[in-house]
């Protein structure tokens, strides 16, 4: 009788499994959602960094928002051009650029050789952590870091740091995510055209004697830059040049007569990374 028993209930467990097993399968055919093939043909042109630049989820969710939600098309930045060509041809669309391309770069060369430092930081190798604690470690609180929170956010290593502990980008490797920029606590990361010839590397906003006292290579608004290259798009204010890249003048005679010698070369951090083959990249 137990054998009896037991053998029924195996019977009805393996028909009322089967049964469901039936009901989901066709509940599954009669409710699939078809994916748009144009979804699939974006997916695999897209270039699959996942940086969320776009302003979606991943690659995956800017396909889905171009052909679901009518998502701009030329959102896609390391993409550049080439990508956006092929996505405007699925789409059926005209591929209209939004412009050069943008690239990230530091402000700030300072370090322990040529600015003064509040206190000697010991604790994790984070920009963020450390600017919780008085606004940094050096006497500038407008100063790039150097811990590396930007090394490790970006998605293509087109960041690094040299011999000095100084942080640069490489253009060629930039792909404009803007997460470095994101990460940055003291706004020392900045975002300028692919062409850029020359940045002001600073970011301080302290009158120009209080700068001589902490930095060396620090901008002390003296508007020399402005008197030297006068179509080179120099304006100072709050005590900081800043460059409007707009205009395309002249900049060299601003860069050789800067008292602090802060206006440097754009290409300056492509042409010392590959000097530096022993950098050392931040923990993980």
């Amino acid at each position: 009788m137990v054998f009896i028993k037991i053998f029924y209930a195996f019977i009805s467990v393996t028909l009322m499994g089967g049964i469901l097993g039936i009901g989901l399968a066709i509940a599954a055919r009669l409710l699939v959602v078809k994916k748009d093939e144009r979804v699939n043909a974006l997916e695999e042109i897209l270039p699959g960094a996942n940086c969320g630049a776009c302003g979606f989820p991943g690659c995956s969710g800017y396909a889905e928002g171009i052909v679901n939600e009518d998502a701009d098309i030329n959102l896609c930045s390391p993409g550049g051009p080439a990508v956006l060509a092929k996505i405007a041809e699925i789409m059926g669309k005209e591929a209209v650029s939004s412009g050069e391309k943008i690239v990230a770069q530091v402000h700030c060369r300072g370090n322990r050789d040529t600015s003064v430092y509040t206190y000697n930081y010991k604790g994790i190798e984070d920009c963020n952590a450390m600017y919780s604690m008085f606004g940094g470690d050096k006497d500038c609180k407008y100063s790039c870091l150097a811990r590396g929170s930007c090394i490790k956010v970006c998605p293509v290593d087109a960041i690094s740091r040299d011999e000095k502990n100084r942080i640069w980008v490489n253009k060629n490797l930039c792909i404009s995510c803007e997460k470095c920029v994101d990460v940055c606590p003291t706004g020392a990361m900045q975002m300028i055209p692919y062409s850029a010839d020359a940045i002001v590397a600073c970011n301080s906003l302290d009158k120009g004697g209080k700068v001589k006292k902490y930095c060396s290579v620090g901008c002390i608004g003296c508007k020399i830059c402005e008197k030297k290259s006068p179509e080179g798009g120099f304006v100072v204010e709050n005590f900081l040049a800043t460059i409007n890249y707009d205009m395309k003048g002249d900049r060299s005679g601003a860069m050789d007569s800067c008292p602090a010698k802060c206006i440097i070369a754009a290409d300056t951090a492509e042409l010392t990374i590959p000097e530096v083959e022993e950098t050392q990249k931040v923990n993980e």
